[in-house]
């Protein structure tokens, strides 16, 4: 964290983000209160329509946006938008101007901010020093989201309680210029944009709408998918109700005023925050999908624990206990997404789950109230509560299912972890590593690698044996043995040729993934280090690949 602040480019993109999501969050809670006091329960559910569907339609395209212009222009351009469709639905609040004007600026406002984040996420790589800033820069971003999920929702609230709508408006407005700001000071010294080169081949450009449907075939076809991907855009259903049963129950069975609304709000960012150490946990048992049924629970019964008894203790208590389940689902369910879908294709299978969530939230926007208005706010959140839990069990089977089928590489993972560079890594991170690694074979008196040559790859033998040769004299490797680190770890040309003796099996593994992998974990690089100085201690007489 401290080599993150220490990069002036990556400072200002984390201090960007966070007047971002800050604002973001605020603006959110602001917005919601003045629906409510403009149109009820219908007012909020109309707001959320209006917000989320515009969103929903842009949501797979939004990395394309972002990987086709200078990201940092795309961030710049997100945070001058929205400042300005917040200043001018401050000045319209102000001026008592027309509602429909305000819902349609926080259209834009939300069709915008699904461009920053996307734009943001390409941006680090491209600013980030070593493999292992990058790694602090993820978590950096990661750590300032779940801060802005209760500090922008806890400033909204003290604003609304001393002040007004308009008032939190024009912070808002502040945090998105603080924001731009700081964009605007980025200087990269590498390129920014993933656009295609401009040397195309001949081959016709694949529709941007062809591009973009192939992440829905990918669920269509795969039954695994769409368990997970059902289970995940079911959550969100009641997360657009969230906002509606949040201010009635703020409002109307606790009494607490307009800042109980932003109060409730935190304490889901709280819990959210709290949730990252229940995953860690969680991550070292393998399951998944269970986590997912888990934290599906989690969002479910502590609605109906308000509903049946609706007081300021429990009601924070149990938004809390909400928002670790949100952590819980988020992770497990975008992490079984990464480990099942292929690369080609990941991105666009995440820009339809982002869609299908968005329109998702808006269908529980509309049904909140007139559950509210049909049977009463406790019934309304006793009801929305029990949904998941009922449809985590109905699938409970299905996802034990998943945890037991889920494609493990046994054998590459046996490899990895009698290596002692990778024993540390976590369960998840050698799952990765495995899924990287690429099958390879050598007949006999191939060379695998030639001394002097660059090192792009690390290599672990699967079967066979290869030889090692240095100065004329040769040692052989068999297989579970591995070559290939020093060259990547210390930017050396490679120090041996290495030869296929017989028939020869090898996994590959890229410059990027060991790299990243090794330095991104202290206990992983300490023991690479302690590898590369046995071998380097006895390669001056010609006995060890490097």
């Amino acid at each position: 964290m401290r080599d993150v602040f220490r990069n002036a480019n990556l400072r200002r993109v984390e201090l960007a983000w966070a007047g971002s999501i800050i604002g973001q969050f605020a603006y959110s809670v602001a917005l919601t209160v003045y629906a409510y006091h403009q149109g009820g329960p219908g007012g909020v559910a109309l707001l959320v329509v209006v917000r989320m569907l515009p969103a929903a339609v842009l949501a797979p395209f939004a990395a394309i946006i972002a990987d086709r212009g200078r990201r940092e222009r795309v961030m710049l351009a997100s945070d001058l938008i929205r400042a300005a469709a917040v200043g001018g639905s401050a000045a319209l609040v102000f001026g008592g101007g027309p509602v429909a004007a305000v819902y349609v600026l926080a259209a834009l406002v939300s069709t915008t901010s699904t461009v920053f984040r996307p734009a943001e996420a390409a941006l680090l790589p491209s600013l980030a020093r070593s493999p292992d800033e990058l790694t602090a820069a993820n978590l950096a971003s990661s750590t300032i989201e779940s801060v802005g999920a209760f500090a922008g929702p806890a400033v909204a609230g003290l604003i609304l309680a001393v002040a007004s709508t308009e008032v939190a408006f024009v912070v808002t407005t502040a945090a998105f210029l603080w924001s731009a700001l700081l964009v605007a000071r980025i200087r990269p010294e590498r390129p920014t944009t993933g656009a295609v080169s401009e040397v195309e081949d001949d081959r016709a450009p694949t529709p941007i709408l062809q591009e973009a449907f192939a992440g829905f075939r990918t669920i269509a076809v795969e039954p695994k998918l769409r368990v997970v991907v059902g289970l995940y855009a079911a959550q969100t259903i009641v997360a657009g109700a969230l906002p509606v049963l949040i201010v009635v129950t703020a409002l109307r069975l606790l009494d607490q005023g307009n800042g109980g609304v932003g109060y409730l709000n935190s304490a889901i960012g709280i819990g959210g925050l709290l949730g990252t150490g229940a995953v860690l946990a969680l991550s070292a048992r393998r399951r998944l999908a269970g986590d997912l049924g888990l934290g599906i629970v989690l969002w479910g019964a502590p609605l109906i624990a308000i509903g049946f008894r609706p007081t300021p203790v429990i009601a924070l208590a149990m938004f809390g206990v909400l928002g670790l389940g949100n952590t819980i689902v988020d992770v497990a369910a975008r992490t079984l997404l990464q480990r099942s879908v292929a690369d080609e294709v990941l991105a666009r299978v995440f820009g339809v789950v982002e869609s299908l969530t968005v329109a998702a939230m808006a269908l529980g926007a509309v049904a909140a109230p007139l559950l509210i208005s049909g049977f009463g706010a406790r019934t309304a959140l006793i009801v929305t509560g029990a949904f998941l839990p009922a449809l985590a069990a109905l699938l409970w089977t299905s996802l034990r299912a998943i945890d037991r089928d889920a494609p493990v590489p046994a054998r590459r993972l046996e490899l990895l972890e009698a290596i002692p560079i990778f024993a540390p890594l976590s369960p998840a991170t050698l799952e990765h590593l495995a899924h990287a690694l690429r099958a390879v074979a050598f007949p006999p008196g191939a060379d695998v690698v030639r001394v002097g040559e660059p090192g792009e790859e690390f290599f672990i033998v699967d079967s066979g044996t290869a030889e090692v040769i240095v100065d004329g004299t040769s040692k052989p490797i068999e297989a579970g043995g591995y070559f290939g680190e020093i060259a990547l770890l210390r930017d050396v040309p490679r120090t041996a040729t290495v030869r296929a003796a017989t028939e020869l099996r090898l996994y590959a593994l890229g410059r990027d993934e060991f790299i990243g992998a090794v330095t991104g974990h202290p206990p992983s690089h300490d023991a690479a280090d302690t590898v590369i100085g046995e071998r380097l201690g006895v390669l001056r007489t010609g006995t060890m690949p490097a």
